[in-house]
């Protein structure tokens, strides 16, 4: 059968994470049961936590010294039912070529991943295939309360017409609208995520927090973009590899956010209020073999 959706990874957690993502693409209204079955355990043991998949709120409290789940908001898995789903971070090439046969089984091919390069943050994308349109979800389920109301309140108004006595006043019902709920695309985000990637090719130097006129560039571009979307608010954080001392790791972490939070608000006139400043020092890696990966800044969007 040829191929539905094709995924455009760079690190290969990132890539399987992409790959569960087609998924719930595919299979909108699919279950953390129905995940497991589709990415059974078996295809990543060594990767240091009892399963593949688990609800957010578990999934944070392994991420305490170490990031074993995703779990940022841009990671996690908005599953049909309500239920925020994090995907095991850790994957090893034997556990990550499994995934990529799993990910056969349902019309998902996979792209050759792109290893990223210095500080350069891992990601992916999707490509439909062969003419394939994704399935919308079905909301006749949601909105069938709403018409039994709605019959309802007009059974009860037409009683209440045949029974009242000609000449006395007649009260109107009150209709009942259902609420339509709209879903924005945030356009921004591969913008942001760019900008963080071209911020992070500039670099610090070693044990300092100035930055240099390429950092700069990158900023006065997040600028641009924020000044665009006025909604937008923004976390950045700073991150170390675990070298050296880790109180000082996260002073400097601490420092270099900061100076991208200064430079926002007193060169570019970006509100305080919209942006958030954050250390984390090397308590959160993202890939334990790559030290140099693991010094980076994160723009995460709030």
């Amino acid at each position: 059968m040829a191929s539905k959706i094709k995924v455009y990874g760079k690190a290969q957690n990132r890539t399987a994470l992409g790959i569960v993502h087609a998924y719930v693409v595919m299979y909108p209204h699919a279950t953390l049961e129905d995940l497991r079955k589709a990415f059974p355990n078996s295809v990543c043991p060594d990767k240091g936590v009892a399963e593949n998949f688990l609800p957010l709120d578990e999934a944070l409290g392994f991420n305490t010294k170490m990031s074993l789940y995703f779990a940022k908001d841009d990671e996690v898995l908005n599953l049909a039912d309500g239920t925020k789903m994090a995907l095991a971070q850790v994957w090893s090439k034997p556990s990550f070529e499994r995934m990529v046969e799993q990910g056969k089984l349902y019309d998902i091919e996979v792209a050759e991943f792109e290893k990223t390069v210095g500080r350069e943050k891992g990601g992916y994308r999707l490509e439909y295939l062969n003419g394939y349109v994704p399935p919308v979800p079905e909301e006749k389920k949601k909105g069938l309360p709403w018409l039994w109301i709605i019959l309802g309140v007009i059974a009860v108004a037409a009683i209440a017409w045949l029974c009242i006595p000609k000449g006395e006043k007649v009260v109107e019902v009150e209709k009942i609208v259902e609420k339509e709920v709209i879903v924005r695309d945030t356009v921004y985000v591969q913008q942001v995520e760019e900008i963080e990637a071209n911020f992070n090719a500039a670099q610090f130097e070693q044990g300092k927090a100035d930055l240099n006129d390429d950092a700069k560039l990158a900023l006065h571009d997040l600028a641009k973009v924020m000044k665009q979307n006025p909604e937008m608010r923004l976390r950045i954080e700073g991150h170390t590899s675990a070298e050296g001392d880790e109180t000082l790791n996260r002073k400097l972490s601490e420092q270099r956010a900061q100076a991208a939070v200064d430079f926002l608000v007193n060169k570019e006139g970006i509100d305080a209020s919209r942006l958030e400043a954050s250390g984390k020092g090397s308590s959160e890696p993202i890939d334990p073999s790559n030290l140099e990966a693991n010094r980076r800044t994160e723009f995460e969007i709030l």
